[in-house]
């Protein structure tokens, strides 16, 4: 059974860093692509950054430039590294998995990230 655990989460001020993990278990993440995605209060589930088992990285518009997605097959680990957050950033952040980084059938519970003004 696919189970995925994001960790990481937490408060910080506007222009601080965050690095989320999300641990991989029942797969071989080698083999899958891997996503974020956040769901601010009142709005959708959002794409974040997707990592293909081939190393093909997307992000969204919003955080080009500033979120990193990696991937550590070895440890079976996806992460993403948050630098100069800004209050809109503020959301849960989800891990998944599936037959894309835009197609995913499987989640993680979640961590929350809050950014202070």
């Amino acid at each position: 059974q696919v189970q995925l655990a994001e960790s990481g989460g937490g408060l910080v001020q506007a222009g601080g860093s965050l690095r989320l993990s999300c641990a991989a278990s029942g797969m071989r993440l080698s083999s899958s692509p891997m996503a974020w995605y956040r769901q601010a209060p009142g709005k959708q589930r959002e794409f974040v950054a997707g990592i293909t088992s081939q190393f093909t990285i997307s992000y969204t518009d919003s955080v080009k430039g500033r979120f990193t997605i990696s991937r550590d097959n070895a440890k079976n680990t996806a992460d993403l590294q948050m630098n100069s957050l800004k209050p809109e950033d503020t959301a849960v952040y989800y891990c998944g998995t599936g037959a894309g980084t835009r197609s995913i059938n499987y989640w993680g519970k979640g961590t929350l990230v809050t950014v202070s003004a």
